[in-house]
């Protein structure tokens, strides 16, 4: 089979990572019997360097055009000075909505060769940890109206958090789509003891529910959820909740790991098409210097075949092949400990695909 890919290497290490993550791509063409088409983009820093604005719109033409986006990373202290829009991060919030995509899975797995990378007590995480939440994209307080006034106080700004139906509904069905492809446990985060916004959330989500019986929802507010990652992750299994609650849960989630180098991450849409990425960001001081870890962006790939591309035995494929390095005791210098074989972000790559 013949697909179209569009890349965006990014700033900082984003070029390095995505380097490792294409061999591979092209490893499971050969392996598997498909074919790739590559067309790279610019977006983030290297796109304000080269056009002017972190988002060019031949760059969300290209990514319309193919069957799936891979996402190096972007930003970096270059540009950390110039308006809120013209930052490289607005590159992100612009792509998602280019291509309507409005959920982002990020999964919070803890392997078993990385335990002792978790800040968490052994006993806590003795069974492992395997965590998928499920994040609103395009929608709530990053989205809604914002704007300064002047007040009795002074000077005064706000920012709204709004929801509709409509976007609470298509959340909601990503969320138990994906809880009956695991344990068939939906937990939906939110603040209903406070907000408006979230007491329609969990209101659409019970009624969604009842079109998926199997499924057990449980209902939980955002502050309690936080501490309940800490105290007991494996209660859960498929996280719901809103843009600027998942921004935060997720980012926790993937802390109690101890690798943010290994998470990957997949926003979707309607369609097929989605963006695919590693969580953590573009790390500049290392740009270059063959020290990045490339697991992240190479399972991030394993998401874009079992998404988009629907090929679930290439997404195993490379998944159980990362699984069986890291239990060899082969390590990048972000999750090295002691007596691990530490290397490089191309020897890394080179060990994966030899894995394949």
């Amino acid at each position: 089979m013949n697909f179209k890919i569009t890349v965006l290497p990014g700033d900082g290490i984003g070029p390095d990572i995505i380097g490792e993550a294409l061999e591979v791509l092209k490893l499971i063409g050969g392996k598997f019997g498909h074919s790739f088409q590559l067309t790279e983009a610019d977006m983030g820093g290297v796109a304000i360097d080269k056009h002017g604005v972190p988002l060019p719109q031949s760059t969300i033409d290209a990514c319309k055009g193919g069957d799936a986006v891979l996402l190096g990373a972007v930003g970096g202290p270059k540009w950390d000075t110039l308006p809120g829009h013209l930052r490289p991060e607005a590159g992100l919030l612009g792509i998602r909505a280019a291509l309507g995509l409005y959920a982002n899975l990020r999964p919070a797995i803890i392997y078993g060769a990385l335990k002792e990378a978790s800040p968490l007590k052994s006993e806590i995480i003795s069974n492992g940890i395997d965590i998928m939440v499920i994040r609103e994209l395009t929608g709530g307080i990053y989205f809604g109206k914002r704007g300064r006034l002047d007040t009795e106080g002074g000077e005064a700004a706000y920012d709204t958090e709004m929801y509709s139906r409509a976007e609470i509904v298509r959340i909601a069905k990503v969320g138990f789509e994906t809880a009956m492809k695991r344990g068939r446990k939906l937990m939906s985060v939110d603040k209903a003891n406070v907000l408006e916004s979230s007491r329609l959330w969990r209101q659409v989500v019970e009624e969604v529910a009842k079109d998926y019986p199997e499924v057990a929802l449980s209902h939980m507010y955002v502050d309690n959820a936080a501490m309940q990652l800490v105290r007991n992750p494996a209660q859960f299994d498929v996280i719901l909740t809103s843009n600027i609650f998942g921004d935060i849960l997720s980012d926790e989630a993937s802390m109690i790991t101890g690798s943010i180098g290994m998470l990957p991450s997949a926003s979707l849409g309607a369609t097929r098409l989605g963006l695919y990425e590693p969580i953590h960001g573009s790390a500049p001081d290392i740009a270059g210097q063959d020290k990045a870890n490339p697991i992240a962006t190479i399972l991030s790939l394993a998401m874009m075949f079992r998404y988009s591309l629907d090929l679930p035995a290439e997404a195993d494929a490379i998944e159980s092949a990362v699984v069986r390095v890291l239990d060899k005791g082969f390590r990048t210098g972000d999750i090295a400990s002691a007596g691990t074989n530490v290397v490089g972000t191309r020897e890394m790559g080179r060990i994966i695909r030899a894995e394949l």
